[in-house]
């Protein structure tokens, strides 16, 4: 007898990160605003943390993530307790975690392209299907398209806010009104790992719906605002009825020495995290004041990133920035053919991105 493969995992669904840091001939500088990445690097609290934690690799690390969870819980100011919060290898690792928990063949979910690929391929993965409501032109979620696609198989709605990739967000009002019409079986996933970098006077995490025990699962990253993201430490937080039946299926050892210490120590650095937040509001508003005067299209972004429509096609945009050493990302594999994502990074970074999309689009004007 041969083996039996199951079926919806030969498809190709495999989730394929952001490009690696290219190599570029000497003298010309490699910018990477291509995923999403804290372009300060990480806090100097968790550098030392990560050099005094290096002492003890020959011997396992914290059997539980408890020490983790407590920090979480300060940083949240208390307003949920430890038990409320659940770690693991990156977000990507809580969406996959999430699905295990609540998915089996047969079920479905509902997402809204463009959006973050694990959702979609950790469903497939699953033997589950992703039911697509694509976002409206503007990038906004058609939530009475979500709603009438509710079946008695629909386990899990994925929503992000900010979205990925297009920076957009769910004001309160329109997600507290969502929440209310979803069904009893059905369980609202929130993506809000780019939640630090939100300024929109009606933005709102997924803390008060937890505190109020909907069905709600809130996920975020340590890759982003702290800077881990070679760390790999994700968690999420949800009412006690979800997260408890969570944490039925994580592994004792998850996360290493490294990443305990690294994440515990970027809780505690609030000055870093709010010097990586001004300096994404500060370069957001110059690129995007930059792209407008070059009339480059954009959405309005509440995340570290931009989604453009290019001067020229994705793939040569892609191409020719390369060549001067600045890294972006396509994004028709998230849902948006033809657009490119592009993320905030230093002054200098987004001076020579700016300055090598105008001579683009010089050069184009020249050969028409």
């Amino acid at each position: 007898m041969s083996i039996q493969f199951k079926t919806y995992i030969l498809e190709d669904s495999t989730y394929k990160g952001g490009s690696k840091k290219i190599v570029m001939p000497e003298g010309i500088e490699v910018h990477k605003l291509s995923s999403n990445e804290n372009p300060l690097g990480y806090s100097p609290r968790v550098r030392q943390a990560l050099m005094d934690s290096m002492e003890d690799l020959s011997q396992y690390p914290d059997n539980t993530d408890i020490r983790l969870r407590q920090a979480l819980v300060k940083d949240f100011d208390h307003e949920l307790s430890e038990d409320h919060f659940i770690t693991a290898n990156s977000g990507s690792e809580i969406i996959d975690l999430i699905s295990k928990a609540f998915l089996n063949e047969g079920d479905q979910v509902i997402v809204s392209q463009p959006c973050f690929l694990p959702y979609t391929a950790f469903t497939r993965w699953m033997g589950a299907t992703a039911i697509n409501v694509p976002m409206t032109a503007d990038y906004d979620y058609d939530f009475e398209g979500i709603l009438n696609a509710m079946t008695d198989n629909v386990k899990l709605v994925f929503l992000a806010s900010p979205n990925n990739p297009s920076g957009t967000y769910i004001p309160k009002d329109v997600l507290e009104d969502f929440i209310d019409k979803v069904p009893e079986h059905v369980i609202v996933v929130l993506d809000e790992v780019y939640r630090h970098f939100a300024e929109a006077p009606d933005y709102v995490t997924g803390l008060p719906f937890v505190k109020q025990q909907k069905n709600i699962i809130a996920i975020n990253s340590f890759s982003k605002t702290y800077g881990l993201a070679g760390l790999r430490v994700g968690y999420c937080y949800a009412p006690l009825h979800i997260s408890s039946y969570i944490r039925k299926i994580c592994k004792p050892f998850l996360l290493s020495s490294m990443a305990l210490e690294g994440a515990i120590a970027a809780l505690e650095d609030v000055e870093f995290v709010q010097k990586t937040v001004d300096l994404v509001f500060k370069e957001r508003a110059f690129v995007l004041k930059r792209l407008k005067e070059l009339k480059i299209q954009y959405w309005p972004t509440q995340g570290n990133f931009v989604l453009i429509n290019p001067p020229i096609p994705d793939v040569d945009l892609v191409k020719q920035l390369e060549q001067k050493g600045i890294m972006v990302r396509p994004v028709g594999n998230f849902g948006a053919p033809g657009l490119v994502r592009i993320s905030f990074g230093t002054r200098q970074a987004n001076s020579a991105l700016l300055k090598a999309l105008e001579a683009i689009i010089k050069l184009k004007e020249v050969t028409i």
